[in-house]
């Protein structure tokens, strides 16, 4: 057994019915050439009749504060297999997703599940799979679907996503005492709690004397401008996907000198400015987005290790250029921060400093007074095409969480050439939510015309 972290534990917490907090993705495959008429169904099932044995963390159960091994998994109740009505088409895949997206997760189980769903149109099938964000975060759950698919499109062996055995699975199926484990991993909290405070206050001192209101870079939890974006959601979601050409971005960032992530959250916060305008809904002060940050330094593929950045989205500002200046800095001074700490001092300052925003959302008490108006997340993907019983992996698809105050979540992978949106939004809350894939080609494209016009010697590579 092990201890859960205190940000699974935040997560377990912040849990109710039309709040579920889990991660998932949208895994789009293409049948192999020449593929038989029942390759989806022999693929499901010589996965139901696999030897293999689930691993960490799939089959870890919640005990109490702990993480315990399930004794009696039980396949049917985490795996099952749909087919889509004729003509399949990636709308009614998308609002299927969008319903299991919506739907709570039973926590007497290891907390997953996993769909395959064939009759998409364009000799598709795809694999819908969410797990609790208490269990991994974004970088760890990329790495589990990494290690599950190929990279060889003939290799055939199926070996199902939850028994891919990495080198942490191994490290904690390692037998321990049972007594001595609970203890030396409370002591060993303990001990890292007290190691890090003295530079957790010297950085909490820097921040409050020398950065709030005095570092216009800087941004605090009391910035976030009330929004529509920030109201009470139902458990009812709506998920939206779309490919765009990362290429694009990356011209974007060489040209003007910045980060691929820099010109990621300028286009989400034009997209939002234009949704917000469309609406009538524009704040004159700027949104503030949360950018999570992953922690990693090892190959862990379990739990959460991820603090958050506060990212000036600039939406007041209607230049895309100027608005990506001021992204930028704000990025970079937190950035610049965290350089000096090491990860588990970043976690205890970022437990002090955004502690009170979070009770906040656990509470539900002032939905519309968030220390962030939505969530912007990008996690690295894979760089090779990758294969599952020789069906190639066209398009994986994030899909996140939405809480009370917080209506939206982008959610954003790379995979190959191309950059892979997700949005999830409440339904009730986000009218045609889905307008923002519409917005987000228009402000990729309007960089690319603001580009074209820049004088050659403003030209970062020129």
């Amino acid at each position: 057994m092990r201890p859960l972290h205190p940000i699974d534990f935040i997560f377990l917490s912040l849990e109710k019915r039309q709040q579920p907090m889990h991660v998932g993705g949208l895994f789009l495959f293409e049948l192999p050439e020449n593929a038989s008429p029942t390759f989806v169904h022999d693929l499901v099932e010589e996965i139901r009749q696999s030897k293999s044995i689930p691993v960490p963390p799939f089959n870890n159960q919640l005990n109490g504060l702990f993480w315990g091994e399930d004794n009696e998994f039980d396949l049917d109740h985490h795996f099952r297999h749909i087919a889509l009505p004729n003509p399949g088409r990636i709308r009614e895949l998308l609002v299927y997703i969008s319903q299991q997206h919506s739907s709570l997760i039973d926590r007497a189980k290891p907390l997953w599940t996993c769909d395959i769903i064939e009759g998409i149109e364009g000799n598709r099938f795809a694999m819908y799979f969410k797990i609790h964000h208490a269990m991994v975060d974004g970088v760890a759950g990329m790495r589990l679907i990494e290690k599950s698919l190929s990279k060889d499109p003939n290799e055939k062996h199926v070996v199902p996503l939850w028994c891919v055995e990495g080198k942490r699975a191994k490290r904690l199926k390692a037998p321990k005492p049972p007594s001595v484990s609970k203890i030396k991993g409370v002591w060993d909290t303990i001990k890292s709690q007290c190691e890090v405070a003295p530079k957790v206050m010297q950085e909490l001192s820097q921040t409050i004397f020398k950065e709030m209101g005095k570092n216009p870079d800087y941004v605090s939890t009391f910035q976030a401008p009330p929004s529509i974006l920030n109201q009470r959601v139902s458990s009812a979601r709506r998920f939206a996907a779309q490919s765009f050409e990362l290429d694009r971005f990356r011209m974007i960032a060489k040209t003007l000198g910045v980060t691929l992530n820099d010109v990621v959250l300028a286009v989400c916060a034009g997209a939002l400015r234009e949704y917000l305008i469309s609406h009538n809904s524009l704040p004159k002060k700027p949104l503030i987005a949360m950018v999570p940050a992953s922690l990693r330094t090892d190959d862990s593929d379990v739990s959460n290790r991820i603090t958050m950045i506060l990212a000036n989205l600039a939406t007041h500002i209607e230049d895309p250029i100027e608005r990506l200046d001021i992204i930028r800095r704000s990025v970079q001074n937190s950035k610049q921060r965290f350089s000096r700490m090491t990860a588990n001092e970043i976690l205890n300052y970022s437990a002090v400093v955004y502690g009170p925003a979070g009770l906040n959302i656990a509470s539900g008490m002032l939905p519309k007074r968030q220390a962030f108006n939505l969530v912007i997340s990008n996690v690295p993907g894979p760089r090779e095409p990758l294969y599952w019983n020789g069906a190639k992996l066209d398009a994986l698809y994030p899909a996140s969480i939405v809480m009370d105050g917080q209506a939206l979540n982008i959610t954003l992978t790379s995979y190959l050439d191309k950059l892979e949106v997700g949005l999830i939004a409440c339904r009730n809350a986000l009218p045609k939510m889905q307008n923002l894939l519409t917005h987000l080609e228009e402000e990729i494209q309007r960089f690319e015309q603001k580009i074209q016009e820049l004088p050659k010697e403003k030209i970062v590579n020129s």
